[in-house]
């Protein structure tokens, strides 16, 4: 991927690893659009980056991903990148979870994580299909492939996110567009809640290391613990499963 001279839409960009990938993809030469849920979130982004545009969006919500890609592709017609970045991590028992009172908890984690990345790569894809270059970038994690079982809802849309990365990937293979995943590992940033993720490896570290598999044109790129979870076997995948439910739960 060529790191420069882009125009990038990033959701969930004012925090976290999205936040990362925005100051390196400005220090590359790239316009960057961050989109966020948090108006607050936004503006403390900009305060450190003020050549960012910002745009408040609930990706989860339908009528929010219609307005942002109507919003964008007018007011900035040049975006030729996609980072589907926004996600969301809960934790819970299913046993204790209380399916029947509390499914729209739930069902945001779905919605948030599968139907909203889903979703804003079949708008993008027909539109950057018509420039010179482009990229759709989809997050996913390390849990993809080696679930953490005390986060199943999260784990499985992952997992559903990857498989579908592979097949836009060969769909669009004959265009100009370039499907890329980027499979974190745990990342300390306060995803799932403040605290949660303090044994992961530090975010700068991380994105470093996908920018530098972004620069040698990679197209599913992992760190640590999850650039191996890419290619384990289906026992080392049982075996890492168990490790980690014993280390969280």
């Amino acid at each position: 991927m060529n790191l420069s001279g882009n125009t990038i839409l990033i959701t969930g960009g004012a925090s976290g690893i999205g936040l990362a990938f925005t100051k390196r993809f400005i220090e590359a030469g790239s316009t960057v659009i961050v989109c966020g849920r948090r108006e607050s979130k936004l503006q403390e982004a900009k305060k450190t980056f003020p050549d960012i545009i910002t745009h408040v969006c609930d990706v989860a919500q339908e009528a929010d991903r219609l307005s942002l890609f109507e919003w964008v592709t007018a007011e900035h017609p040049e975006v030729n990148v996609l980072v589907n970045n926004a996600g969301i991590q809960q934790r819970f028992n299913v046993l204790e979870a209380d399916a029947a009172q509390n499914w729209s908890y739930f069902s945001n984690e779905i919605t948030a994580n599968m139907e909203a990345p889903i979703h804003l790569s079949m708008l993008f894809a027909p539109y950057f299909a018509k420039k010179e270059n482009a990229v759709i970038m989809n997050v996913t994690s390390g849990l993809a492939f080696t679930p953490m079982a005390i986060a199943p809802i999260y784990s499985a849309t992952k997992a559903a996110l990857h498989s579908f990365s592979m097949s836009l990937r060969h769909q669009l293979s004959e265009t100009s567009v370039q499907v890329i995943e980027v499979a974190p590992p745990a990342v300390n940033t306060d995803l799932g809640g403040a605290g949660l993720h303090t044994f992961g490896v530090p975010v700068n570290e991380f994105a470093d290391g996908i920018f530098k598999g972004l620069a040698e044109g990679k197209q599913e790129i992992g760190y640590g613990t999850s650039e191996k979870a890419l290619r384990m076997s289906r026992d080392e995948i049982d075996e890492a499963v168990k490790n980690i439910y014993n280390r969280v739960r």
